[in-house]
Formats: C-alpha cells, sequence, structure tokens
C-alpha cells in the first residue's frame, strides 16, 4: 500500500478566480423570466434579493472572476482541502479502479458550502447589508451562513425545513452557536408560511417553502436582502475552487480522471467539482464520465420535467428552466435533507439536456450502507448527503472490477456527518427505511408548470 494518500496543494496554489462554465458552453443557456410579462430578467428585478455584484456574477459569461483577496483570507482557515487515494477502499472493494475523493469536511461548517457562503456574506457587507435571511434543508448552508455572518458583522435568520430542523437538533445549535436565528419552516412569521400550516399545520416542510418564507423576508424588508446555497449560478461559480484545486492534485498525484461524480440536490457541491473537469473537456480536453448522484426519493433529474418554473413553493422567485419536480412537491422526510428541493440547477439541467453529463438516482439504505463501509475503510463518516456521491464511486468501482477495467474515479465527498449520527443510529437499528415519492402529488405538482411560450 502507497503511504502518500493524500495531496496538499500550498496556500500559494490555492485558486485567485472562480471558473464561469457559462464561457465554454456549446449553447448558452435559457434565460430567466420574470413570472409575470414572462420576459428575460433584469439585473434591477433580482435588486431587492441580492447585492449587484452578486447579480453582476449571475449574469456573468466571462470565464474567470476574480475571488476578492478578503474571501481568499478566510478560505486559508482551510483551503486548500485535501485530496485523498482511497487506497483502503478500493482494497476492501478488491478493485483494479483507482479511487480519490476531494474532502470537503474540513471547512469550520463540515462541508462544502463556506465556499460560497463567505463570498455572499463578503459581498452583502461590502454593499452595507447588515441582515441576510435564508433556507436551509440539513444545516450545512444554514450553519455555513451563520460562520460568515458572524466574520463579517451581518445578521443572519435562517428558515430551516421542519422535518430536518426536528431530525438534525445539532445542526440548529450550530447555527445559533454562530449567532444566526433558526426558525423552523414552514413557520407563522410570513404569509407563505402561515398559508401552508393553515392547510397542513404538521406540515413537514420542504426547501421550496422555506425559500419562499426567507425570500419574503427579504422582499418585504429593506434592510434584508436574501441569500442562497444553490442552484443559481453565482453560488455554482463559487463552489468551483473545489475542482480547481482538484485538477492540480491530481497532476500532483500523477492521475487524470475518467469518472467525475457528486451528489446532487441544488447542484453546488456537483458542479463545484464537476464544472472545472468539463470546462477542460469543452475547450479541447479528453472526455469523461460525469456523473450526478441524486435520491430516488427527490429525483429531479432522473424523473423530473425539464421546464420553466419557480424556484420555491410560494411562487415568489423568477422562472427558470430547470428539470423540475414542480414547486409544489413535498419530497418525503429521508434523511439527506440538503437533496429534498425539488429542481435541479438550471446550469446543471442545461448540461444534461446537452448530453454532457449522466444522472443515477439511489435509495437512502443502499447510499447508508455505502457510507458505513466507506467509514470502516477511510475512517470519515460522510454526510447523508455525501453517501450518495459514496455509493456512485463505489458502483463505479465495481463495474471496473468486473470489467477488468483501472479507470480512475474522483469524487467530492462533500461534508462529514458528524451532526448527522442519529440517522446512522437508526440505519444500525434497522429503522431507515425508503421512502419513496407519492406518484399522484408528482404528477398534480407537474401539471402546475406555469405555462411559457417556447
Amino acid at each position: 500500500m502507497t503511504a502518500q494518500t493524500k495531496f496538499f496543494l500550498d496556500e500559494s496554489r490555492m485558486p485567485k478566480h472562480w471558473y464561469n462554465i457559462v464561457a465554454d458552453l456549446p449553447a448558452p443557456p435559457p434565460p430567466v423570466l420574470h413570472p409575470g410579462t414572462k420576459q428575460p430578467v433584469g439585473p434591477d428585478d433580482l435588486a431587492p434579493l441580492f447585492p449587484m455584484e452578486l447579480i453582476m456574477q449571475e449574469v456573468s459569461a466571462e470565464r474567470e472572476v476574480p475571488i476578492p483577496e478578503p474571501v481568499r483570507d478566510v478560505f486559508r482557515l482551510w483551503r486548500p482541502s485535501p485530496l485523498v487515494r482511497a487506497h483502503r477502499l478500493e482494497k476492501v472493494l478488491g478493485t483494479p479502479a483507482k479511487i480519490y475523493y476531494k474532502y470537503e469536511g474540513v471547512s469550520p461548517a463540515g462541508s462544502h458550502k463556506p465556499n460560497t457562503a463567505i463570498a455572499q456574506a463578503w459581498y452583502n457587507q461590502q454593499a452595507g447589508i447588515k441582515k441576510i435571511s435564508t433556507e436551509t434543508g440539513a444545516g450545512q448552508w444554514g450553519s455555513s451562513l451563520a460562520f460568515a455572518g458572524a466574520l463579517f458583522g451581518i445578521e443572519v435568520k435562517v428558515f430551516q425545513v421542519r422535518i430536518s430542523y426536528d431530525q438534525k437538533p445539532y445542526r440548529r445549535a450550530l447555527m445559533e452557536t454562530y449567532g444566526a436565528t433558526c426558525v423552523a419552516s414552514p413557520s407563522n412569521e410570513t404569509n407563505s408560511g402561515r398559508a401552508i400550516l393553515a392547510k397542513d399545520p404538521n406540515h413537514p416542510g420542504s426547501l421550496g417553502i422555506a425559500i419562499s418564507e426567507a425570500v419574503e423576508v427579504a422582499a418585504t424588508n429593506d434592510d434584508t436582502k436574501y441569500a442562497l446555497g444553490s442552484v443559481l449560478n453565482h453560488v455554482l461559480l463559487h463552489q468551483t475552487i473545489i475542482g480547481q484545486e482538484a485538477i492540480q492534485q491530481l497532476e500532483m498525484a500523477g492521475d487524470d480522471p475518467d469518472i467525475v461524480i457528486g451528489c446532487t440536490g441544488g447542484g453546488s457541491n456537483f458542479a463545484g467539482i464537476a464544472f472545472p473537469f468539463l470546462g477542460l473537456q469543452l475547450r479541447g480536453g479528453r472526455k469523461r464520465r460525469i456523473i450526478a448522484v441524486e435520491p430516488a426519493g427527490c429525483p429531479s433529474l432522473t424523473r423530473g420535467k425539464y421546464a420553466y418554473d419557480f424556484g420555491d413553493t410560494a411562487h415568489l422567485t423568477p422562472l427558470t428552466k430547470m428539470h423540475t419536480l414542480g414547486s409544489t412537491f413535498t419530497p418525503p422526510g429521508f434523511h439527506a435533507g440538503g437533496l429534498r428541493y425539488h429542481g435541479m440547477a438550471p446550469l446543471v439541467s442545461h448540461l444534461k439536456e446537452l448530453g454532457l453529463i449522466e444522472a443515477v438516482a439511489f435509495h437512502q439504505t443502499q447510499c447508508f450502507q455505502a457510507g458505513v463501509q466507506f467509514a470502516r475503510a477511510e475512517g470519515i463518516v460522510p454526510a447523508p448527503e455525501a453517501n450518495h456521491a459514496v455509493l456512485g464511486a463505489i458502483t463505479e468501482a465495481m463495474r471496473c472490477k468486473a470489467e477488468g477495467r483501472s479507470e480512475v474515479i474522483l469524487f467530492n465527498l462533500s461534508g462529514h456527518g458528524h451532526f448527522d449520527m442519529s440517522s446512522y443510529s437508526a440505519y444500525m437499528a434497522g429503522k431507515l427505511i425508503d421512502m419513496p415519492y407519492d406518484e399522484s402529488e408528482l404528477a398534480m405538482a407537474l401539471s402546475g408548470l406555469p405555462s411559457v411560450t417556447a
């Protein structure tokens, strides 16, 4: 067994620019539309929610966007993150494949989310913003923005999906430790939340509902802006520091991945690892298999319709073209709370339509089985969301074994599961079950998609 399993970059090699895949796309992504006029939105339409610098990043087609030095200075707390060769997992699997993982659980919040939270908080601070509202599922994004708010003197209010609020009390405690206010969604604090509770006082919540509440708070308070942890172009842009570091680290290892894998809910950590490698391909480099792994209980890429839809349940957001299960769709309460979103990032959806990426969906029990196998081999307990990527990598490694192929597999281990041990306890006790979504609810949600002329 090779002793050198980790590949670290010197701080001086931390990327100085984010990579914008829009510059290299063979076809431009469909425009974002105003829900009233059905015309493309302009910067002024987004100004109530975001500072102008983030809006300009959202619509940018520049290949490289500079990372501000104050942001890079905070990144130095944990970046560059390590790339690890999973020798022990390879041995357990008996595969000829080489497996590498980029480990984002080394951040203060334990996931990849601070890569964009720090950037968004800094741009808001520069614009004079004192308050930010947001939503969170499992709590990785909420705790990351809470951390960023503490660093830049911004008051953060987080609407957490109720099922995750109840399942993951330690994520809530982490948010509060960093100074944020955490509210279970749907709540009685907003019109959209009260409307949901009036119909179902025990509603488990969804990311679409939590987004509605956070957007409503920002839109109705002049001193508050909104921040989103996934889906939007500028969020995916900020995550590309992951893949850019991985490219350098794999060069150090003397390898080049044949397969790149990430779990997908909204699309940010997947974009972070995959977009820089796709960029190499789109600029004339060799072709790789890029695989997005999503939960079978909320399969937007594999079962959703590619259509214009609202990003939230109360229809307060602009219309984006994406793979969607319908904005009113409520996923079952499986433990990968960060993947329980009805839609996929427009850029990730566009890449799927262009045939540049693949998608596969797995059930949660098989994902936890893979996570336990990984933990016993590599020592890291993955977050439930990251278990999807782990299973994707193991599946490909076992295919290599069956075919006798020595391929190089890279996946993004997007966060650790230290705040999710109750879900592992449930799995160990045989209490974790696969939760299928309601086919009739899916059909109803898809039937309500907004009408947009092609």
